[in-house]
């Protein structure tokens, strides 16, 4: 039996439920605000804004990490389109709350938190798995292995 002792890394912060609920995925992260009206297909759950660094990556069953809404008032329009084409993201942790951000994720329906004990942006990267329990009001990262990791 190998003594080396392979350990995953995880990180635990916690911070103030919008939605409840539990769940979990892989954390697409970005540190551009998001723009529904016009910014996101709903279809596919793909960011379609110009410029934007995700553009052309869905967000589909994922935990969305970004700073929060940008836009009009149709960002919680197109995001209820997204669960309603199952193309919502697991769930949303966010820095800015604002009335589209909340409304958006309450007609999402998606596990959503804010007000963090430690900026999630600074703790997360895309590909981590991340269990969202809003409930609790805790985030548990799980960092993704790097293709120098032993298995």
């Amino acid at each position: 039996m190998n003594d080396a002792a392979i350990t995953e890394q995880v990180i635990v912060i916690r911070g103030r439920k919008v939605v409840g609920g539990v769940a979990e995925g892989e954390a697409l992260v970005t540190r551009d605000r998001i723009s529904g009206w016009g910014g996101i297909d709903p279809r596919t759950g793909t960011v379609i804004e110009t410029r934007h660094e995700l553009r052309g990556q869905s967000f589909a069953g994922k935990v969305l990490v970004f700073p929060g809404a940008k836009g009009s008032s149709g960002w919680s329009a197109m995001f209820h389109m997204t669960r309603l084409m199952n193309s919502a993201p697991a769930a949303f942790l966010f820095n800015e709350m604002t009335t589209k951000m909340a409304l958006g994720a309450v007609v999402t329906h998606s596990p959503s938190m804010t007000d963090f004990e430690r900026d999630p942006l600074e703790c997360i990267e895309t590909g981590d798995w991340v269990r969202v329990d809003a409930d609790r009001g805790v985030v548990e990262i799980t960092k993704k292995k790097t293709p120098g990791d032993r298995p």
